[in-house]
């Protein structure tokens, strides 16, 4: 009779380490409408490695923020970020980096496929050194250097480096039809971070958490707190004889247990014959000896044990709990959105845009008197013209734009049926995208050359509040600027995406004659501005 083969059962820490990563992609609706989560929660950290970017993220990667604090650091000290990663570290240390961190997971899982393996040696121990050149070159000088410097946001080391961005972030977000239009980004820079990101993954195949060992700046962060950590690996020193096997059968380029390189996994746990080993919080003993010599009692392994099924109740409750708020209660994920129900995007791609003459044709029956001539007709001299549109109200070329107000930074009040009669220009940015920041000037400087037409700026609600100060600093004061917020809903009214810049370009008559995610030159902005003028339906 032949007897079944059953697969093995994944240990606690496994179990663990696939909790983490579905607790933090939570927001699986985001997956589904290929929009990322904006909401409160997006202002915390969670202590992993977890993209922001990534359709599913409830929380920000601790990496990225302390980046972007550092790029704004000229305007105000990044200590919130700091306090976190130090609460983190003084918690948990390295734990983070083996038990709760989903990168180290996927690592892990490559390192499982059958291949010869590079066992560790003075050379790796010497590389794991590099992952401290990586934090203080990609993560803090390059980001002060052009934030406090240049006044450029440029997080170093996730523009040019991160393979969690590369793979949760541009393919996550890439992968949904809603977001073909993005494709754009996927320049140079991309196609640098693709190679490394395939890379780092071989790499893994080989040799142990690669990542982990040799590059990941957050590792080198937390291992500064491994030594006075709460949470990690201890050794009973009366137990211990120094035999070193646990150093030696150690995966992680450590010199003895629980050193910087230690990510507390455990496994040194059960290879220690003398039990001298165990994973603690505290004087909470979270995972000891339970066979051979100095082996916990039978009855603290059961009292041990029943914690945990308690404590896996509460997770598992936690979690149901995150997956219905984040996709179903979350006033973010509930929230209407405002005007046309079926109005649907669609764009330009940038490479016609850039090659692009006055080439709209008008409909078929439409006159040429309708077109307009830019060089002869303006709004003033056409004030008793009727400028209504008979057009769907939608986003769509050729639509009728939703009417909408706002308030702007100036304290005035901006209402889009008011510019009748005039090109308006509305166009998405923020101060954490440097293509959008690039861009602003062109507007500055078309805006000096028409100041006939109307533009409006208004900044994604992510780092909205740091706005108002970024443009005080840059003194440009030409433009209209207006902040979107949850309550504002101003991207999802005008059908935005979550990738930046996007530029919308009404006519006269209200309608849509552009909507694309792409950054502009002044070049590319006056075609677009004569398209405009020109342009009925």
């Amino acid at each position: 009779m032949d007897k079944k083969e059953t697969m093995p059962r994944p240990g606690t820490r496994r179990l663990v380490q696939l909790y983490a990563a579905l607790l933090y992609n939570a927001n699986i609706r985001g997956f589904v409408d290929g929009h990322i989560y904006t909401g409160n929660l997006k202002a915390a950290c969670v202590p992993g490695f977890n993209c922001y970017s990534c359709p599913g993220a409830i929380a920000s990667c601790p990496l990225g923020s302390l980046q972007n604090a550092l790029n704004a650091a000229g305007h105000t000290a990044p200590w919130y970020v700091l306090g976190i990663l130090a609460l983190f570290g003084v918690i948990l240390g390295r734990t983070i980096c083996g038990w709760i961190c989903p990168l180290g997971l996927i690592q892990e899982l490559l390192h499982r496929i059958p291949t010869p393996k590079l066992r560790k040696s003075r050379f790796t121990r010497a590389m794991s050194y590099l992952k401290y050149g990586f934090l203080a070159v990609f993560v803090i000088a390059i980001p002060l250097w052009y934030g406090v410097g240049k006044g450029i946001i440029l997080p170093g080391f996730c523009k040019y480096i991160c393979p969690a961005g590369t793979l949760e972030g541009a393919v996550g977000i890439l992968q949904h039809p809603a977001n073909s239009t993005s494709f754009y980004q996927l320049g140079e820079i991309f196609t640098r971070k693709w190679v490394i990101m395939v890379v780092i993954g071989l790499a893994c195949v080989f040799c142990y958490r690669s990542f982990c060992r040799f590059v990941c700046p957050l590792g080198a962060i937390y291992g500064f707190f491994n030594r006075f950590a709460l949470t990690g690996v201890r050794v009973n020193k009366d137990r211990c004889n120094g035999c070193g096997l646990c150093a030696m059968q150690c995966q992680m380029d450590v010199r003895h247990v629980g050193d910087h390189e230690c990510i507390s996994c455990g496994k040194c746990i059960g290879s220690c014959a003398q039990g001298a080993i165990s994973l603690q919080c505290g004087r909470i003993t979270l995972k000891g000896p339970e066979t051979g010599k100095n082996a916990d009692p039978e009855p603290v392994v059961r009292k041990r044990k029943q914690a945990g099924r308690i404590a896996w109740g509460i997770a598992l409750a936690v979690l149901v709990f995150a997956v219905v708020w984040f996709n179903f209660l979350e006033p973010a994920a509930s929230q209407p959105v405002s005007g046309p129900e079926d109005a649907v995007v669609t764009q330009e791609p940038a490479a016609e845009a850039e090659h692009a003459e006055t080439t709209a044709v008008p409909e078929q029956g439409a006159t040429e008197e309708g077109a307009q001539d830019p060089a002869q007709t303006t709004p003033a001299e056409t004030a008793g013209e009727d400028f209504t549109s008979n057009r769907p109200v939608g986003t769509e070329i050729g639509c009728q734009l939703p009417d909408f107000s706002t308030d702007l930074l100036s304290g005035e009040t901006f209402r889009l049926s008011d510019f009748r009669g005039r090109v308006v220009i509305i166009n998405f940015w923020g101060t954490t995208c440097a293509p959008c920041v690039e861009e602003l000037p062109y507007y500055e400087q078309l805006k000096q050359n028409h100041p006939e037409m109307e533009i409006l700026a208004i900044h994604n609600r992510a780092g909205a509040k740091k706005a108002q100060a970024f443009l005080e600093d840059k003194g440009w004061d030409r433009l209209d600027f207006a902040l979107d917020s949850k309550e504002k809903g101003l991207l999802p009214l005008l059908n935005a995406a979550d990738a930046m810049p996007q530029t919308i370009i009404l006519n006269p008559h209200g309608e849509v004659t552009y909507n694309a995610q792409a950054p502009l030159t002044l070049e590319k902005l006056e075609v677009l501005y004569q398209q405009a003028l020109e342009t009925t339906f």
